[in-house]
């Protein structure tokens, strides 16, 4: 923060949160911060999480909402680069999602991987380095996974065991990342299953892991929780 942000508004340490009375704390720096500090944010202010892999997690996610329901503040999620989310919820809602995909491509250089994954390569062009529920893959691509998580939190009903991850090393995506969402819901009358697909290509800078296109959708998010702020306590999917 030197010489971008003045010292004054610099907090060094979140143990002294409280003293700066803050209505709203935003997570966008790792799901470490939400293990560890997100129950302490919550004692004194509303929390945007912008890592919401951490809630992969069953402990961590039961904690913060039994310091939100205590505290009467509000855990808000981003959306990130998930397109769809308000989509995925109202199905959800209505009992009819059978199924979600999300599967994440892009090149090597813009993975950060951790565990059994750490130690992956690519063995071609395109190499599926994961497949699977996206509780399996948060605590290993921590910051790859975030868009797989806020599908999980959007479709509860399936949530981080029923929604299958898919992480693609693809050496042609070098200046993108690359979001497909596939969706299945009730058979109609011809035996057919409603099904919806979204191919969402994000421009990204060589390596970078995160999208240009996701810093506005986190800048509508936090502008989605200023609005929401009078309402009930509880974990809101932001939907702007």
């Amino acid at each position: 923060m030197a010489g971008s942000v003045p010292p004054a508004l610099q907090l060094q340490d979140l143990t002294a949160l409280e003293e700066r009375h803050p209505d709203l704390v935003v997570e966008v720096a790792h799901p470490n911060i939400i293990h560890e500090s997100g129950v302490q944010i919550l004692r004194h202010a509303n929390l945007l999480v912008g890592s919401p892999s951490a809630l992969a997690d069953q402990t961590t996610e039961q904690r913060l909402m039994e310091a939100s329901n205590h505290w009467g503040h509000t855990v808000f999620v981003a959306r990130g680069a998930l397109w769809g989310s308000e989509d995925i919820r109202r199905l959800d809602e209505a009992g009819g999602l059978q199924s979600l995909r999300v599967t994440m491509a892009t090149h090597p250089d813009g993975f950060r991987l951790e565990g059994s994954l750490a130690a992956a390569h690519s063995s071609g062009p395109r190499t599926v380095l994961y497949e699977g529920p996206v509780r399996g893959l948060c605590p290993l691509a921590p910051r790859n996974s975030n868009t797989m998580a806020a599908a999980a939190l959007a479709a509860p009903s399936l949530g981080f065991d029923g929604v299958i991850g898919v992480l693609v090393a693809d050496l042609s995506l070098t200046d993108m990342h690359v979001v497909d969402v596939e969706l299945n819901g009730p058979p109609g009358p011809t035996g057919h299953c409603f099904t919806v697909h979204t191919h969402r290509e994000n421009p990204a800078q060589p390596g970078a892991v995160t999208g240009s296109a996701t810093v506005t959708a986190f800048w509508h998010s936090l502008l989605g929780a200023v609005r929401l702020l009078q309402g009930s306590p509880g974990l809101c999917i932001l939907q702007n």
